[in-house]
Parts: C-alpha cells; sequence; structure tokens
C-alpha cells in the first residue's frame, strides 16, 4: 500500500513539474515554486462539510453569447481570501488578470468546475473546499493544510483554439455591388476594445491600409472581406489572429480577444479605372466632347459612403474647364470625353486617377475614392465658329441683310441646356441693329446676315464669337448661347464711313440743284430740305440707325468748311470726289 501511495505521489510531481508556470494557478511566486516540489495534495485529505465547490453568481450580464466549456482558455482577475476573509493572494494586487485552460487539470479541480459556465464580464464567488483545492497538504505557508477557499473571480475573456474569426454585420447598404477582396485598398473608422468592453483605440481619421498583404492583424485581414461601402460589423478576433501572448504597448494585453466595430468608408483597388454610370443621355446628341473642348458642366462630388465635400450647384457657379488637357484630375479628364450637351452621368475616381494619397486640403483625405455626378451644361472649341441652321425662309428673297443695314428682328436668347436668357417678347418694341457696327455680339451680327425679311434662323454662338469668359448679365462667363431669330424688317445701308449714298446718278450740277433759292449759298435749312427730297423720291439713302436731322447735320458741317453757317459752290464736294482726291495724292 506504501509503494502504490508512493507511485501515485510521484506520478503527480511528475505532472506538476512538466507543466509550463502559468498552470500553478492563484498563487504567489513563492507558493508556486514549492508546489513545483511537492505537487499538488492527493484527493484522499480530510473530509470537509462540503461536497463540491458553491458557486454564487454575484453579477450576471444581460447578454452572454458565450459560456465557459472545457477546453477554453480563459483570462481573469480574482480576489483569494479564507473563510475568515483574510486574503492570500489577488491577480488585481498584481495588476495582471491570470490566463489559463479550463477543464484540462491545469487548474485546481475546484476552479476547474468552478468557472464553467462564466461569461464574460460576470461576477462569481466559489467556495471550495480542501478536497477539490490543496487538500491536507495545503500549499506552503501560504494556504494551511485542510483549508476551504473562496475565490471572487470576474471574467474578461475567453476563447478556444478552435475559435475562428467571429463577424456580425450591424446595417449594410442595400445597394451593394462591390465588397473587399484580398489587394484591395480599405478606409474605414473603428473602435477597439477587449472583450469586456474596455476600449483600446479609437480615432477621428479612417484607418487606411491594404487588405491581404500583412499590414494587419490577421484577424483584421479576415474580418474585412466581403464588407461594403457603408456596412457596419463587428469584428470578434481571438488572441491568436490578433497579438497573441506578447500583446501590445500597455494597451492590449496578452492573450487577449479583440473586437472592433468598422464602419467602411472607402474601398478601391490599384487596378481600378474610373467607372461611368449614365444616368441622363439626350435622345438627339449631334456632338460629343473631344479633348481640347472647353465645358461648362454642374457636379455633386461625395465620397464613396455618399458623404459630399462639394457642389458647383450651391455656389451656383458651373465649373469650367478644358478637358484633356490636363486642367482637372486625370479621373475626371478622361470621364469629361465623350459626352453630349444635357447628359448626367455619375462618375467614380479612384484615388490614384484622384488627389492620391495626400488627398486635397481638409476637404479630401488622402486615398479617397471621389464620386461625381456631373450634368453637361455646354462646351465648345475655341476653333469652333457662329452655328447657323434656317429653320424657315421665304420662297421669294430677292433682298438680304448685309453689313451696314439697319434691321429690326425678334429673338429667343437661351443657353445650350434651355435656359432662357432674353426674349424680343419681354420688350415694347422688336429690338434694331446696324449690322456690322459693333452693336451686338459678334456672333449675333454674323448669324443676322444674308436673311430675308421672314426668315427664320437658330444660331449657335460659342463664347469666344459671344460674352467670352466674363459673361454679362444674365449670362454666365464662357457660355455657348443659342439664338432663334426671325428678321422682321431690312432698311438698307450706307457703306462705312458714308452718311449718305446716292442710289442713282446725282443731279447735274448738284449745287445748283441743291440751291433751291438761287441765292449762291445754301444754309442749313436749304441743305436738310434737299437731302430729305431725294430720300423721299428714293434718289438716295441716309445712314440708317440714327436721327435723320442728325445725320444732315453732320453732313452740312462737313460741306461748311468755313463754318460761316452757309456752304457755297467753292465748298461743296462730293465725297466720293474727296476720296478720289485723297487717292490720287497718296499715290503721288
Amino acid at each position: 500500500h506504501k509503494e502504490k501511495l508512493k507511485a501515485a505521489q510521484g506520478l503527480h510531481r511528475t505532472r506538476i513539474m512538466e507543466a509550463p508556470p502559468l498552470l500553478l494557478l492563484l498563487l504567489p511566486l513563492a507558493v508556486a515554486a514549492l508546489l513545483a516540489v511537492v505537487g499538488p495534495p492527493p484527493v484522499t485529505g480530510s473530509p470537509s462539510p462540503l461536497e463540491d465547490v458553491v458557486i454564487e453568481r454575484h453579477y450576471i450580464p444581460k447578454l452572454c453569447a458565450r459560456e465557459v466549456q472545457i477546453g477554453d482558455f480563459v483570462r481573469y482577475h480574482y480576489n483569494g481570501t479564507f473563510t475568515d476573509g483574510k486574503r492570500f493572494d489577488s491577480s488585481h494586487d498584481r495588476g495582471t488578470p491570470f490566463i489559463g485552460q479550463v477543464g484540462l487539470g491545469r487548474l485546481i479541480t475546484g476552479m476547474d468546475r468552478g468557472i464553467q459556465g462564466m461569461c464574460v464580464n460576470e461576477h462569481r464567488r466559489v467556495t471550495v473546499p480542501p478536497h477539490l483545492a490543496y487538500g491536507s497538504l495545503g500549499a506552503g505557508n501560504v494556504i494551511p493544510p485542510d483549508t476551504t477557499l473562496i475565490f471572487d473571480l470576474v471574467l474578461l475573456d475567453i476563447w478556444n483554439a478552435e475559435d475562428k474569426v467571429e463577424t456580425h454585420t450591424l446595417s449594410k447598404p442595400e445597394g451593394c455591388v462591390r465588397t473587399v477582396q484580398a489587394s484591395d485598398f480599405v478606409r474605414y473608422h473603428y473602435n477597439g476594445s477587449l472583450l469586456d468592453g474596455t476600449p483600446f483605440d479609437s480615432r477621428k481619421q479612417t484607418y487606411d491600409t491594404y487588405v491581404g498583404q500583412g499590414y494587419l492583424i490577421q484577424g483584421m485581414e479576415e474580418g474585412l472581406l466581403g464588407m461594403c461601402v457603408g456596412e457596419r460589423r463587428t469584428v470578434i478576433i481571438p488572441p491568436f489572429l490578433a497579438y497573441g501572448e506578447k500583446g501590445y504597448g500597455t494597451t492590449i494585453p496578452p492573450q487577449a480577444s479583440l473586437m472592433f466595430d468598422v464602419l467602411l468608408v472607402d474601398l478601391h483597388n490599384p487596378k481600378d479605372d474610373i467607372i461611368m454610370d449614365n444616368q441622363v443621355v439626350p435622345e438627339s446628341c449631334a456632338r460629343k466632347s473631344v479633348v481640347g473642348d472647353f465645358m461648362r458642366y454642374h457636379y455633386n462630388g461625395t465620397f464613396l459612403d455618399g458623404t459630399p465635400f462639394d457642389s458647383s450647384y450651391q455656389r451656383n457657379s458651373t465649373y469650367n474647364t478644358y478637358i484633356g488637357l490636363g486642367y482637372v484630375i486625370p479621373g475626371m479628364d478622361k470621364a469629361l470625353q465623350g459626352l453630349c450637351i444635357g447628359e448626367k452621368r455619375r462618375i467614380t475616381v479612384p484615388p490614384h486617377m484622384a488627389y492620391g494619397e495626400n488627398g486635397s486640403g481638409d476637404v479630401i483625405p488622402g486615398s479617397a475614392v471621389l464620386v461625381f455626378d456631373i450634368h453637361v451644361i455646354d462646351f465648345h472649341n475655341p476653333k469652333d465658329t457662329v452655328e447657323i441652321r434656317v429653320t424657315q425662309k421665304p420662297e421669294e428673297c430677292n433682298l438680304t441683310s448685309a453689313a451696314n443695314d439697319l434691321i429690326r428682328y425678334r429673338y429667343n436668347c437661351s443657353l445650350l441646356d434651355g435656359t432662357l436668357i432674353y426674349s424680343s417678347d419681354h420688350q415694347e418694341k422688336p429690338p434694331e441693329t446696324v449690322l456690322g457696327t459693333f452693336r451686338v455680339i459678334e456672333g449675333l451680327d454674323e448669324g443676322l446676315r444674308d436673311m430675308c425679311v421672314g426668315e427664320r434662323r437658330v444660331v449657335i454662338v460659342p463664347p469666344h464669337l459671344g460674352h467670352g469668359e466674363n459673361g454679362a448679365r444674365d449670362v454666365p462667363g464662357s457660355a455657348v448661347l443659342l439664338f432663334e431669330l426671325e428678321l422682321t424688317h431690312i432698311q438698307k445701308g450706307v457703306p462705312e464711313g458714308y452718311l449718305f449714298v446716292w442710289l442713282e446718278d446725282s443731279p447735274e450740277p448738284i449745287y445748283q440743284a441743291m440751291d433751291l433759292n438761287k441765292d449762291k449759298e445754301v444754309p442749313l435749312e436749304e441743305f436738310s430740305e434737299f437731302i430729305k427730297m431725294q430720300v423721299a423720291n428714293g434718289k438716295g439713302r441716309l445712314l440708317p440707325g440714327r436721327d435723320p436731322d442728325v445725320v444732315i447735320k453732320d453732313m452740312f458741317d462737313n460741306q461748311d468748311r468755313n463754318k460761316d453757317g452757309r456752304v457755297t459752290e467753292d465748298e461743296l464736294k462730293l465725297k466720293v470726289d474727296e476720296d478720289n482726291e485723297k487717292l490720287r495724292h497718296e499715290e503721288l
């Protein structure tokens, strides 16, 4: 019998000596050293009033996703006391929780039983009778023989060697066209906590990294896979897929399970190109934008999660730029080609075709995917000319408008997106102008030429022949203008530099015809009467667009060379004769 007892004691002693130090539970270092020599007490110790452990559950969390089972690893704090309340050990005093495995003989039997079924954050008191603790031998000078032990426990962590990364989706966008894959670059917000809820990390900025390339702990690499932008997910990572036995600094203890609340903000792959989704395409598209065109467009700019960062609508001003020439980010430069006026398109631009790793100021963070919802208002090319489309023309068209003619016309002026700017219908009388005298913009002047009365046209004027980069009242800068024109009246004009022209041969001699009372001098009144008679009889034409009396006065002043208020025969010279004389003088 003694030999069997010795053999049994030797076997127990050998098991303890082979066990690693963390298995010597609940003892200060001195007691642990003693147990390494003498081993645990045999189960045949003195009897105790308690047959089994007594468990008092002082606090049970409302939510308990998992309970301790045999084979689980646990991390917990404890206070160990005798029945009289005297403390013999405390992990709180050491500042380090205990870590051990349950149900495999690596803890005293009472603790193996007493910790099973616990939840994380549960507070439990476990009373262990001597025969399930250190029996009749006790433990050195710390625990006397045949002593009942009381442990006040709080469970901090639980995991198993078979555990995998656990994910729980809290919310997910309905339209999820793309999920995180290995080699993607992601931007996400997170709150990091231990399994008992103790926070260890959180930041205002996103965490930006590649997935599946070793930049993250293995558990997070797995936990991010399959996420959509805008998705919220809880990721629970066992210690061996996190920071393991070493932990991380002072914030993550050894063998700690980690829990992350993750919000995925952004997602792209370095091989991504721009993505274009057509939203509105005009039925007719006579022209598409090409490299070198100048475009005006409205846009709303957002990040991939829908957060806005800029809008031309809020500024009430289009964004104006040349396309394909490097004036905008490369992705937009590419996306703006091949568009129609009036087209609406969503453009998704990966960061390597936008603002890259550095972002742009405080508005666009580094490595951000940008989404633009654009509306093309108009575009033109600096080489464009006036475009004229005749929509109606009279069968008889013998008289057409030309330079220096006085014309009257009706019009509507609008932008290419259909926005009406001006209309002659809103004026008291139809507008009139003398063509070629710079009274209207150059493109409109050109569009009104060679028209018949009653003819209708659509005239498209590029900005360099319109109001240019600065625009005008109610006309935006660099705007292409569309005019709907109808010519209502033509009054033929006179050549440039002339105030009056003869439509047939002038009287011979002209001075005698002009000197109506034959007194050999022609005052202003007589001069005016003569000129008006020629116009009335269709023999001559005054410069149109000005007060006839003012024009005639200018003519008279030109002839009254000595400024005495009378024109004599020696003073009177026709302009054509003056021009010929000047030409001969220049030739000489």
